[in-house]
C-alpha cells in the first residue's frame, strides 16, 4: 500500500526528495480518516440502534448495559483495531512511524479493554445487588480489588510493548518490591480483610442505619468499598469512613430495630421534689373518677385497709398517721397512671418491655423514666407519638398536685417581683 501512496505521488508531479515523507503522512491520515469514521458509524450508528432495541425489550438487566457505559467503551475498540491492522498494510514495516504507531495503538487498546472489563464487572455487580437474596457478600469490595489487579495486569502488559520485553520479565521483578507494594496497598488489604470479617460476621450492610461517633456519621450506608465506606447522614451530607474502622472501632447498628418493627422510647419527666406528699381521703375519692387509675385504687384501698388493722379504706388517710401506716403518694399514683396509659395506648408495643421508673434523684428533682417501644420505625411516626405521649403527662401531672422541674426563667423572675 505504501509504494501505491508512492507512484501515486510521483504521478502528481511531487519531487522525489517529498515522497517518502509524503507518503507517511497521507498514509498515517488515511489510517485516521478511516478509524475515525469506523468509529462514527460504530458510535452513532450501531450503537443508537442498539440502545433502541435494548429499551424495547422486556429484560431489565440489559438496561445495567447502557447505565454502565459497557457498549459506549467498545465502540473505540473498533478504531483501535482497525489502526492495528491497517499499520502494516499502509505503512512501510519496521519504521518508527509505523512501530511507533503500532505502540501507540497496542498500548490504547489494552487500556480500553480493561475499560470495557470494568464496566462489565459494574454491570455484574448491579445485577448481583438487585437479584441477590442475601446483601453480606462483599460483593462491592470484591470487584474493587478485582479492578485493582486488572489495572495492576494492564499497566505491566502496557510497561512491557513499551519496553519491548515479556510481562514475565516484569513480573520476575516484583518480588524484590513485595515490601514496597505491601506499604503502598496496605490500606487496601486492611479493607479487604475487613470487608471479609464485615461479611462473615454480618456486621453491616448497605441500607443499614449506623452510628459511628468517632467520625461524625449518623445515617444509612451507601455503599462499602474496599478501602472506604459512604454513610448519608441525614442532613443528606456524606461522611467516609475506613472500611477497618468498622471492625477496629465500636458502632452501633439499628438493623435489628427495624426486624423487630419497633423503635424504643427512652424520656425522663423531671418531678420537682417539693411537690410529692401524701394523698388524702378526698383525694383518693376524686381519683376514682378515673378510668385509668379505678383497678389500681382498688386494690391499693384494699391493701392499705388490711395494713391499717380493718379501719374503713375511705377513711384510711385521716384515720392513719403516715409515720405509722403505708399511705397513696401522688407520685406512686401517676407512676401507676402513666404505666397504665402507655399499656392502653394503641401506637405502644405489649409484647416488649413497657415500664416506668425512678431514677436516682438528682440536684433538679426525681426523674421519672419512660420506658417502652412504639410500634413503628418510621421516623416521623415514632416523634409523633413519643410527643403525643409526653404532651399528654405534662399537662396531666398537676392533676396529681406534682410539678414538673424547670429552670427558672425570666417569667418567673418578673412574677415574684411583681
Amino acid at each position: 500500500m505504501n509504494e501505491l501512496i508512492s507512484i501515486w505521488l510521483s504521478e502528481q508531479g511531487l519531487n522525489s526528495n517529498y515522497i517518502p515523507s509524503a507518503a507517511i503522512a497521507v498514509g498515517i491520515s488515511l489510517i485516521f480518516v478511516i478509524a475515525s469514521l469506523s468509529y462514527y458509524l460504530a458510535k452513532h450508528q450501531v450503537l443508537s440502534l442498539v440502545h433502541k432495541l435494548i429499551i424495547n425489550t422486556k429484560n431489565t438487566w440489559d438496561d445495567a448495559l447502557i447505565e454502565h457505559n459497557v457498549l459506549a467503551r467498545m465502540t473505540l475498540l473498533v478504531p483501535l483495531v482497525l489502526i492495528l491492522f491497517l499499520t502494516p498494510l499502509i505503512l512501510e514495516a519496521d519504521t518508527v512511524t509505523s512501530n511507533l504507531t503500532l505502540l501507540l495503538s497496542k498500548v490504547l487498546l489494552t487500556f480500553q479493554i480493561s475499560r470495557c472489563i470494568s464496566a462489565m464487572l459494574n454491570v455484574g455487580r448491579s445485577i448481583s445487588q438487585e437479584s441477590a437474596k442475601q446483601r453480606f457478600l462483599p460483593l462491592n469490595a470484591i470487584i474493587q480489588m478485582i479492578k485493582l489487579a486488572l489495572y495492576l495486569v494492564a499497566s505491566i502488559v502496557i510497561v512491557s510493548l513499551i519496553i519491548n520485553r515479556s510481562p514475565v520479565y516484569l513480573l520476575s521483578g516484583l518480588g524484590a518490591l513485595t515490601a514496597v507494594l505491601l506499604l503502598i496497598f496496605q490500606d487496601t488489604i486492611k479493607g479487604l480483610v475487613a470487608s471479609i470479617q464485615i461479611s462473615a460476621n454480618r456486621m453491616v450492610v448497605a441500607g443499614d442505619w449506623i452510628e459511628l461517633p468517632k467520625y461524625g456519621a449518623d445515617g444509612d450506608v451507601l455503599e462499602i468499598g474496599l478501602s472506604t465506606v459512604k454513610i448519608e447522614n441525614f442532613d443528606k451530607t456524606i461522611t467516609t469512613v475506613p472500611t477497618y474502622a468498622l471492625i477496629s472501632d465500636s458502632f452501633k447498628n439499628w438493623r435489628n430495630m427495624y426486624h423487630t418493627g419497633a423503635r424504643r422510647i427512652k424520656r425522663t419527666v423531671i418531678i420537682d421534689i417539693a411537690s410529692i406528699d401524701f394523698y388524702s381521703a378526698e383525694q383518693i375519692n376524686q381519683l376514682t373518677n378515673a378510668h385509668l387509675l379505678q383497678g389500681y385504687l382498688s386494690d391499693k384501698k384494699q391493701e392499705l385497709a388490711q395494713n391499717g388493722d380493718n379501719s374503713n379504706s375511705d377513711e384510711i388517710a385521716q384515720s392513719i398517721q403516715p409515720l405509722n401506716s403505708r399511705q397513696l403518694t401522688n407520685i406512686g399514683t401517676f407512676r401507676a397512671y402513666i404505666t397504665k396509659y402507655l399499656q392502653e395506648n394503641s401506637h405502644i408495643r405489649s409484647d416488649l418491655t413497657c415500664m416506668v421508673r425512678q431514677l436516682t434523684a438528682t440536684q433538679t428533682g426525681l426523674p421519672l423514666e419512660i420506658y417502652c417501644f412504639a410500634n413503628t420505625t418510621n421516623w416521623l411516626d415514632y416523634e409523633a407519638i413519643q410527643a403525643d405521649i409526653f404532651d399528654h403527662l405534662f399537662a396531666i401531672a398537676p392533676q396529681f398536685d406534682l410539678r414538673v422541674f424547670q429552670h427558672p426563667s425570666g417569667h418567673d423572675w418578673q412574677n415574684n417581683h411583681q
